[in-house]
C-alpha cells in the first residue's frame, strides 16, 4: 500500500485566500461587501508574508531540496495567479458597479482639474504636517523601512542632471486612508497617496519629478521568545514587541513599471537582498478597503436579527436558569448578552465566591475584563489565564492585563512551551446546598466584539462532574508549569485536554467508529475545523476510510487531507463555506451505532493546538442541545451556494443544486424560528 498523501500547509492556505478573492468576484454579493472580501484577502496575504513566508524562505534555504524548491516556486506563482485576479475583479466589476451607484472611485487614475482646489485644502490643511521626505541613497545613511507601512518612492532630477531616489511615508495610519469628494452631486473616493503624488513638485521645488511609486515592506512577525528562569511572561512580551517590526524583510512590494534601476536601488539602499520582489498591484495594503468611505444599505448584506437563545423566568437569575437546565448559545445568530450577563451576575452575587476564567483574545474595549475587575473589587477571588502570546494581539491582552491587576485580578500567564487556547470559566458558588459550580465552555474567543460576525457555540452548565474536571485544570494552569510532568496527570474522563488526553480520545473515538464497520455497523463521523493538519489525527481518518467509515469534513482554511484517493480517501468528502459570518465554531460527531457523541472545543487539529497548546473539547449531554448542533451541522453539510468541495487537487470545486441551500441563511431561519416557536 502506498504511503498516505497530504497538501502542503502554505498551499493549502493560499487555497483557501483564493476562496475568499471568490467571493470577492462572486455577482450575488452585495457590492461593498465585495470590496470587504477583497480587504480580507489582502490582509490574508499581508498575514502570510509576516508569518508564513519566513518559514517557507528558511525551509527552502536549509534543506534545498528539489520539493522544498518547487513548494517556494509554487507559493510565488500562485499569489501572482491570485493578485491578478484581485486586480481583474476590481476594475472589471468593481469600479463599474460604483460608477452605477454614482460613486467615481479615483482607482489609477489622475486627479482631475475640477477637484483640484478641494484636494488642495486637504493636502495643506491635513496631510502636509506628516511628511517627511527621506533621501535613502544618502551617503552614510541607515534609513529603515518600516513594516506593513506605505511609501511612495519619488524619482528626482535636480538642475544638474544628477539623479536620485527620495521616501515618502505615507501616514495611513494616522490618517484616512481614502478620502471622499462631491462634486456637482457626483461623489468621488481618492487614495490619499494619490493626494499626496499630486504635490510633489510643492515638496521639491528645485527639482524635476519624474516619477513616483508605491511601495512597501513586509517583515517577519515572529516571536522569538526563551524561557528565563523566573522571567515574567509580560516583560518577555514586552522585549519581543520592540522588536518585532524591525524583523527580517521577507516581500518587496511594487507597483507595475517601476523601472528595474529603481528596484535594484531601492533593494541595496534599504538592505532588503533577502526579501522577494513582488510587482503587485498599484496600490498597496488594500486591507483598508474595510474603511471604504461609503454607507449604501442596499449594497449591504440585509440584517439578519439576532434571537434570543433563552428566556430567563421573570424573578430568577442566569444561574438558576443553568442549573435547571444546560443552554446553548449560537453566536451570532443569537444574542451574546448571556454570555455579558454570565460575568456581570457573577462580579455581584453573593455567592459566588471565585471566578476563573481563561482569555485569549480580548475585546477592546471589553464588558467581560471589566465585569471580572468590578468582581474583584466586590471582593472575590477573580483567577485570569491571560494568554499573552495570542498573535497580533499580544499589546491589547498586556494592556488588559495591567488594568486587571490594578483591579486586584489575579493574573496568570502561561509559559513560552505552550499557549493557553482554551475557551472556558467557572465560578464557585456558596449555598445553603454546598459549593455549586457553573461553567462556560466555548469554541471561540470570551470577546463580544467577534461575537457578531464569527460563528461559535457557547454552552453554560452546572454540571458538576465536567466542572469539577474543569476546577482541575484551572489548578494545573496556576502552577504555571512548562509542560504537564506524570505528578501533573488529571484522568479527565468528560474533557478532552490537549496535553493530556485530547489527542488519544479522538483517536479512540474513530477507532471505535472503525470497529463498527468491521461488526457490520454503519460507521460515521462528521467534524468541522477551522484547520486540519496534523498527520497523526488525518492518517486516523485515512485508516476509517479505508475501513469503510463515512467521513463528512467541513474545513474552512488550511486542509492537509487529501479527500478523494482511492484507497486512501475515497470515503472522506471536505467542504468550505465561506459566507457573511466567519465559519469558526469545532465541531466533532461520532455515530456510535446511532447514540451520536457530539463534541464542541476550541482545539483545530494542527501541530500548535495538539502539541504546544491547552485546548479544551467538551461534551453536549443535553438531547436537544445535542439535535440543535446536529440540525446547525446537516444544513451547513447541505448548503449548494456558499460551499465548495476541495478535490483531490486542493481545487475550491463549487457545488449546485436545487432547491438553493445557503446555510447561514438557513440556521438563522432555524435558530429564529425556533425562538419564535419557543415564545409562542
Amino acid at each position: 500500500m502506498e504511503r498516505d498523501t497530504y497538501f502542503n500547509r502554505d498551499l493549502s492556505w493560499l487555497g483557501f485566500n483564493e476562496r475568499v478573492l471568490m467571493e470577492a468576484e462572486n455577482p450575488r454579493v452585495p457590492l461593498l461587501e465585495r470590496i470587504k472580501f477583497l480587504s480580507i484577502y489582502s490582509s490574508n496575504l499581508d498575514e502570510f508574508y509576516r508569518v508564513r513566508m519566513p518559514v517557507v524562505m528558511a525551509i527552502n534555504a536549509i534543506i534545498k531540496e528539489q520539493e522544498t524548491e518547487e513548494t517556494a516556486l509554487k507559493v510565488k506563482a500562485l499569489i501572482n495567479l491570485q493578485q491578478q485576479r484581485f486586480g481583474e475583479v476590481l476594475k472589471n466589476d468593481i469600479l463599474p458597479e460604483l460608477e452605477k451607484n454614482g460613486i467615481k472611485w479615483l482607482y489609477n487614475i489622475d486627479i482631475p482639474q475640477f477637484l483640484e482646489e478641494q484636494v488642495g485644502k486637504i493636502f495643506f490643511n491635513d496631510i502636509l504636517s506628516h511628511i517627511h521626505p527621506e533621501n535613502i541613497e544618502t551617503e552614510g545613511k541607515d534609513f529603515f523601512a518600516q513594516n506593513n507601512q506605505l511609501y511612495q518612492m519619488v524619482v528626482l532630477r535636480d538642475n544638474s542632471g544628477q539623479e536620485r531616489l527620495e521616501l515618502i511615508h505615507i501616514p495611513s495610519d494616522l490618517l484616512p486612508r481614502f478620502y471622499s469628494l462631491t462634486y456637482k452631486n457626483q461623489h468621488y473616493v481618492l487614495f490619499i497617496e494619490d493626494i499626496i503624488k499630486l504635490h510633489l513638485q510643492y515638496l521639491f521645488p528645485n527639482d524635476q519629478v519624474c516619477g513616483a511609486f508605491n511601495v512597501k515592506i513586509t517583515r517577519d512577525a515572529e516571536l522569538r521568545l526563551e524561557e528565563e528562569l523566573d522571567a515574567d511572561m509580560a516583560i518577555l512580551i514586552e522585549k519581543e514587541l520592540l522588536k518585532r517590526d524591525l524583523g527580517a524583510a521577507t516581500r518587496f512590494l511594487c507597483q507595475p513599471g517601476i523601472p528595474l534601476r529603481h528596484v535594484y536601488r531601492m533593494v541595496y539602499a534599504l538592505k532588503l537582498e533577502k526579501a522577494s520582489v513582488v510587482i503587485g498591484g498599484v496600490y498597496h495594503n488594500l486591507k483598508d478597503l474595510n474603511g471604504f468611505p461609503l454607507q449604501d444599505k442596499k449594497l449591504e448584506y440585509p440584517a439578519w436579527p439576532q434571537a434570543d437563545a433563552f428566556q430567563i423566568a421573570k424573578g430568577t437569575g442566569l444561574f438558576e436558569e443553568i442549573e435547571r437546565k444546560d443552554r446553548l448559545i449560537n453566536v451570532p445568530y443569537q444574542s451574546y448578552d448571556p454570555v455579558l450577563r454570565f460575568f456581570n451576575e457573577a462580579s455581584l452575587d453573593p455567592q459566588v465566591e471565585e471566578i476563573y476564567c481563561t482569555l485569549y483574545r480580548v475585546a477592546n474595549p471589553s464588558k467581560i475584563v471589566q465585569a471580572l475587575v468590578n468582581a474583584a473589587r466586590n471582593h472575590k477571588k477573580v483567577v485570569v489565564m491571560l494568554e499573552l502570546k495570542a498573535r497580533f494581539d499580544e499589546a491589547n491582552n498586556l494592556k488588559w492585563a495591567a488594568e486587571m491587576k490594578a483591579g486586584g485580578v489575579k493574573i496568570i500567564y502561561s509559559s513560552v512551551s505552550f499557549k493557553v487556547h482554551a475557551k472556558v470559566a467557572l465560578l464557585k458558588r456558596k449555598t445553603e446546598m454546598g459549593m455549586r459550580y457553573i461553567g462556560l465552555l466555548a469554541t471561540g474567543n470570551l470577546n463580544e466584539s467577534t461575537a457578531r460576525f464569527y460563528t461559535d457555540h457557547i454552552l453554560l452548565t452546572a454540571n458538576e462532574a465536567l466542572l469539577k474536571e474543569l476546577e482541575l485544570l484551572f489548578g494545573f494552569l496556576g502552577k504555571k508549569k512548562k509542560r504537564p510532568a506524570e505528578e501533573d496527570y488529571i484522568d479527565f474522563r468528560h474533557l478532552l485536554v490537549a496535553q493530556f488526553n485530547l489527542q488519544t480520545r479522538f483517536l479512540a473515538l474513530i477507532d471505535r467508529e472503525i470497529e463498527n464497520v468491521s461488526k457490520g455497523l454503519p460507521g460515521r463521523i462528521t467534524i468541522k475545523l477551522n484547520n486540519l493538519e496534523e498527520k497523526v489525527l488525518i492518517s486516523k481518518l485515512y485508516e476509517a476510510s479505508r475501513a469503510g467509515v463515512q467521513i463528512e469534513l467541513i474545513v474552512r482554511s488550511i486542509c492537509c487531507l487529501v479527500p478523494g484517493v482511492r484507497g486512501q480517501s475515497e470515503n472522506i468528502r471536505v467542504r468550505r463555506i465561506v459566507d457573511r459570518y466567519l465559519e469558526h465554531g469545532r465541531v466533532f460527531i461520532f455515530h456510535n451505532d446511532g447514540k451520536e457523541e457530539v463534541f464542541l472545543g476550541s482545539a483545530d487539529w494542527m501541530n500548535r493546538n495538539i502539541y504546544s497548546r491547552i485546548e479544551v473539547c467538551f461534551p453536549v449531554y443535553d438531547q436537544e442541545l445535542k439535535e440543535k448542533i446536529q440540525a446547525i451541522i446537516a444544513l451547513q453539510l447541505a448548503d449548494n451556494v456558499q460551499a465548495v468541495e476541495l478535490d483531490a487537487e486542493m481545487k475550491n470545486i463549487p457545488l449546485s443544486g436545487e432547491p438553493p441551500l445557503r446555510s447561514q441563511e438557513a440556521v438563522h431561519y432555524l435558530l429564529a424560528t425556533k425562538h419564535e416557536m419557543h415564545q409562542a
